[in-house]
């Protein structure tokens, strides 16, 4: 038998190999891979030797080759197939032994493996003779059937067949998705104002983990990725607590999403069934917590708690004095205090998480398909916003409406949010009406928005909504602007005495 060893994961190939070579399979190998099983004094052909050619073009071909590819592909049933490989002095290879370049680790072109998917592809089209090998935990079963009946089972081939074209797929599938990311977004990652979608999308997911069940007990759950590449959710370090449920995943995505988009200041958001029920930014990270769970305090029972600043004594005093919250995340803890936190929450799941990374592209499944748009960003920001009434925002009225607005980007539509000082006292989400939204908004912030702003993340349609804002005593108003009834709710907001800002892009979210 014979062995062709090329990886780039070295993980266990030096054991391997010498098992191989106990078992009287030849290796044949190249580069780093050869050099390594020679240093452990185990008898390597350089493939350079096999095939009568040296690698080339920086190393880029090196077993691009007949001698390589014939003696993978050729089925030993096939009397053609045979001849040929006498002809051109080919000898067969019965196990392929290779792993791709780490592209999702560090995505550029020269980690755009060829050789190794060609040998992959090869070695399992053929797996009925072939055996093909791209994960090292698949060592010991493959030894163990060679040195029990000298070979592997056509079982065992075909199995691993399968895994090799997962691996070139999801591969490939992640080369797909940077090239095509990379037309989406602009330097920074961030989307593009205008893209093209492209016409095909390739995704290939792997299991993360498993969940104790979906949203509900009766459900399945499981937390994917894409194949190879870690996200921000990947680098949590969980703690303290129970595991993380499906929807502690959910809602402390969108906590930990909104507490990022909040500006340099310390913050913190509490989130409930993926709306936020208080938000604050402050000077210090306490008092935005206090004031975000004084936003609405009964429904911060059992929320995700974001906090975008090292988590100091005096917050975990004001977290401690509060309502029971499923989770906590932030970027770090001060020393001894995740022990303060536990000693008072000890079911809450304490989460150190590095900061989210842009997304270019949300998928969503409906049906059997699918709906994909660029991600949730804000398009137009504070210079191009267009002020319609005789009153103008003072520079503290301008500041609690950039942060209205930016909360209300976060909150599911019709979405009225009502901030001052820093803090959204408000928030109404998810009615079927902007009006209903409204008296929500208002009924919550409990006059504690006066003199600040109310934003709307669409257009009023009619009045009737800007009069419930004015009825919580805001001093502006801001809102997209574009409904055939602007003139309308401009005049509606004239007679009120409120300023009103038109930003010129919506912000639904649903």
């Amino acid at each position: 038998m014979r062995a062709l060893i090329s990886v780039f994961d070295k993980s266990g190939i030096v054991e391997f190999a010498a098992s191989l070579h106990e078992l009287g399979v030849e290796i044949v190998s190249s580069g780093g891979t050869a050099k390594e099983i020679a240093a452990a004094d185990i008898p390597v052909v350089d493939v350079a030797d096999f095939t009568g050619y040296p690698p080339m073009l920086g190393h880029r071909v090196v077993t691009l080759h007949p001698k390589v590819h014939g003696g993978i592909l050729a089925d030993r049933r096939d009397a053609d197939h045979l001849q040929d490989l006498e002809t051109h002095s080919i000898d067969l290879i019965d196990i392929v032994v290779t792993n791709l370049y780490p592209f999702d680790t560090d995505p550029s072109i020269d980690l755009i493996d060829i050789g190794g998917p060609t040998l992959v592809r090869a070695a399992a089209k053929n797996h009925e003779h072939v055996t093909v090998i791209v994960d090292p935990t698949d060592y010991e079963v493959v030894l163990g059937e060679i040195a029990e009946n000298g070979n592997t089972s056509s079982g065992l081939r075909k199995q691993l067949a399968g895994k090799a074209f997962t691996h070139t797929t999801s591969y490939d599938a992640a080369i797909a998705s940077w090239m095509t990311n990379s037309s989406l977004t602009d330097g920074l990652g961030q989307p593009k104002s205008e893209v093209d979608l492209p016409e095909q999308i390739v995704l290939s997911l792997e299991k993360a983990s498993d969940l104790r069940y979906g949203e509900n007990p009766h459900q399945s759950g499981a937390r994917y990725r894409l194949n190879g590449a870690e996200s921000w959710l990947d680098s949590v370090e969980q703690l303290s607590g129970l595991d993380l449920s499906y929807l502690n995943y959910f809602d402390a995505e969108a906590a930990w999403s909104l507490v990022h988009d909040l500006g340099d200041s310390p913050a913190a958001a509490i989130i409930k069934h993926a709306n936020p029920c208080g938000v604050a930014v402050a000077e210090t990270l306490s008092s935005a917590y206090s004031q975000a769970y004084e936003c609405d305090s009964r429904s911060a029972f059992g929320g995700i708690v974001a906090l975008n600043r090292e988590v100091d004594e005096d917050t975990v005093a004001a977290i401690v004095e509060a309502a029971q919250a499923d989770v906590i995340i932030a970027p770090s803890y001060a020393e001894g205090v995740v022990d303060k936190l536990i000693a008072k929450r000890k079911n809450t799941r304490i989460l150190v998480a590095q900061p989210p990374e842009p997304v270019a592209l949300q998928v969503r499944q409906i049906g059997e398909g699918f709906l994909v748009q660029q991600s949730h960003h804000f398009a137009a920001d504070s210079d191009s916003w267009e002020t319609v009434t005789e009153s103008k925002p003072t520079a503290d009225g301008l500041q609690d409406a950039a942060l209205a607005w930016r909360v209300c980007g976060h909150v599911s539509s019709n979405a009225i949010v009502l901030a001052k000082d820093g803090v959204a006292w408000g928030i109404g989400a998810g009615q079927q009406n902007r009006v209903e939204s409204g008296e929500l908004a208002v009924k919550k912030a409990s006059n504690r928005a006066k003199g600040g702003a109310c934003a709307s993340d669409a257009f009023f349609p009619f009045a009737d909504g800007l009069e419930v804002a004015a009825a919580a005593g805001v001093s502006v108003v801001i809102q997209p602007g574009g409904s055939v009834k602007d003139e309308e709710v401009i005049a509606a907001a004239n007679e009120l005495g409120l300023a009103m800002v038109f930003t010129g892009e919506r912000q639904f979210r649903h």
